[in-house]
């Protein structure tokens, strides 16, 4: 059976060694490599048991002939969207044609280091686009990508300081018995 085990295991981050004491009860990662290249056979039991140690769905470690593959259009970190120097590979079962892939290298805003963002392209109608996360591609630019305005957490600048008119008294004072 063809799996994507090393795939997503080094989309991940994680080395062979990581994986293998992940899984429980943990194993070798000289299993986890014989898994991952088809030298071992991969039984639902050992595809269930790396598929928790790797955080995904079982369905995931699985690679259909007809499956294709959704690399990673961008990095996104405190810099901004930056075009990846190698080619990498996205973490989705079943991307469809229309589809790009953010990998996120930094946490920033509403992301995390390590999450992945898939995006769908847009022709002609940016109506879709209201309210959406955006990646431009902009000519001999770096990328470009925003959230929706809403999300964006803005401070509020602080509201000016009253003046008393003199004589007023602080609401924390009380009044003496009269």
């Amino acid at each position: 059976m063809i799996n994507s085990i090393r795939a997503v295991r080094r989309a991940k981050g994680l080395t062979l060694e990581e994986v293998g004491q992940r899984c429980d009860p943990p194993t070798t990662a000289q299993t986890i490599g014989r898994l991952e290249t088809g030298t071992r056979t991969l039984s639902l039991g050992w595809m269930n048991r790396i598929a928790r140690a790797l955080g995904v769905e079982a369905s995931e470690l699985v690679q259909l002939p007809h499956d294709t593959q959704l690399t990673i259009t961008a990095l996104l970190g405190p810099e901004g969207a930056i075009a990846p120097t190698r080619v990498e590979q996205a973490l989705t079962a079943r991307p469809s044609e229309d589809m790009v892939a953010v990998r996120v290298s930094a946490s920033i805003g509403d992301y995390r280091a390590g999450d992945e963002i898939w995006c769908r392209k847009l022709e002609g109608d940016w109506v879709g686009a209201l309210n959406r996360d955006l990646l431009v591609p902009r000519p001999a630019r770096p990328l470009l990508f925003r959230a929706p305005a809403q999300r964006r957490r803005r401070k509020a600048p602080p509201a000016p300081a009253r003046r008393r008119a003199s004589g007023s008294r602080s609401s924390a004072t009380r009044p003496g018995p009269r």
